[in-house]
C-alpha cells in the first residue's frame, strides 16, 4: 500500500512543486541525487572512482511533450559524453528514451538517439538505454535492437517483475546485447507482473543466472543481499570470472556493500543521477525501500 501510494504521488504535480522548491527536501535529495548540473556528477563520480567504483551518468527527466526539449535532452547527453572523454573519468551514460520525444515521435526519437550514439561511438563511451513503465516496454527493446546492429556499443534494462522478461533476455543475449537486470520500479497490473516480492526476487534470479551464464556483460543491479549472495555463489560454482560482468548499485544507497564487493575483487558501478527534474526519482526510490523514505523524513522533521 505504501509503496502504490509512493508511485502514485511521483505524479503529483502540487507535491512536485512542494517538494522541489522546499529547500529542506531539495537538501535531503541530495543523498540519492549528486546536484541540478552535469558538474556535480562529476564530482560525485571522482569521489567513487577514487573509491574504485565505475559510474553510469543519468540526467533526470522524461515524457518530455516539445521537439525543443527532446533536442536539448539529446544535447545535454552528448555533453555527458564529451565530458567524460574529455575528463578520463570512469564513467558511461544512461539515458531514457521518453525524455528523447518517444511520446512525440519514436521517428524523431530514434534520429535524436543516433546523434547520440554517434557521439559514444566517437568517443567509445557506452550507451544505457533504460526502460520505463510497462507502455514502453516494446518500443524500448526494438529500438535497442536496431540501435545496436548499428552502433555496437549500445544495450538496454529488463524488469524482472514482468512476465515477458525472460523472452526478451533470451533475445537479447542471442544478439550480444548487454542487460541490465532490475527488479522494477512503475507500478504494473497483475496482469503483466508479478505482484508479490517473493515472485520477483525469484524471477529475478532466474533472469541473473541466464545473463551470468551467457550474457555480454550483465549488470546485476541490485542492493538485495540475498540476490548478491546468490550472483556471488552462481559465478563461483560455474567458474564464471568475476571480471565477466558488474555489480550496480544506486547513489547513496548501500555504500558499505558497494565498497565491500569492490575489496573482494567484483566491478561496481553506481547509477549516479542528476539534473533537475528528480521529484520522480527520488519518489520511486523512497517506494522501493522504506529506508530511503525514513532517510528523507527524518531530514525534513530535523
Amino acid at each position: 500500500m505504501l509503496k502504490d501510494t509512493l508511485l502514485y504521488l511521483a505524479q503529483n504535480p502540487r507535491l512536485r512543486d512542494f517538494v522541489v522548491q522546499n529547500k529542506i527536501t531539495r537538501n535531503a535529495s541530495r543523498r540519492f541525487v549528486a546536484g541540478e548540473v552535469l558538474e556535480d556528477a562529476v564530482r560525485a563520480t571522482r569521489a567513487l572512482n577514487n573509491r574504485g567504483i565505475q559510474v553510469a551518468l543519468d540526467l533526470l527527466g522524461e515524457n518530455v511533450a516539445l521537439k525543443e526539449e527532446a533536442t536539448e535532452a539529446a544535447r545535454n547527453y552528448i555533453n555527458a559524453i564529451e565530458l567524460i572523454s574529455r575528463t578520463q573519468i570512469d564513467a558511461n551514460i544512461s539515458i531514457k528514451l521518453t525524455a528523447l520525444g518517444l511520446d512525440i515521435s519514436p521517428d524523431l526519437c530514434e534520429e535524436l538517439l543516433s546523434t547520440i550514439l554517434e557521439s559514444g561511438q566517437e568517443h567509445n563511451v557506452f550507451v544505457c538505454i533504460d526502460m520505463e513503465g510497462s507502455a514502453y516496454t516494446d518500443q524500448t527493446v526494438a529500438i535497442a535492437k536496431r540501435a545496436h546492429e548499428r552502433y555496437g556499443l549500445v544495450g538496454t534494462v529488463i524488469q524482472s517483475y514482468l512476465y515477458r522478461s525472460q523472452a526478451d533476455i533470451t533475445q537479447l543475449v542471442d544478439q550480444g546485447i548487454r542487460v541490465r537486470l532490475v527488479k522494477g520500479a512503475y507500478k504494473e497490473p497483475q496482469s503483466i507482473a508479478y505482484q508479490e516480492k517473493s515472485d520477483v526476487d525469484n524471477n529475478y534470479v532466474q533472469l541473473m543466472n541466464i545473463l551470468l551464464a551467457r550474457g555480454n556483460f550483465p549488470a546485476i543491479a541490485s542492493h538485495d543481499e540475498a540476490i548478491i549472495d546468490a550472483a556471488c555463489k552462481f559465478v563461483r560454482d560455474h567458474g564464471i570470472s568475476k571480471s565477466s560482468f558488474e555489480f550496480q548499485m544506486l547513489y547513496g544507497i548501500r555504500r558499505d556493500l558497494q565498497e565491500k564487493l569492490v575489496g573482494q575483487g567484483y566491478n561496481v558501478r553506481v547509477y549516479v543521477p542528476y539534473g533537475s527534474h528528480w521529484y520522480p526519482y527520488l519518489m520511486r526510490r523512497m517506494a522501493e525501500r522504506p529506508a530511503n523514505l525514513m532517510f528523507v523524513m527524518t531530514n525534513v522533521w530535523r
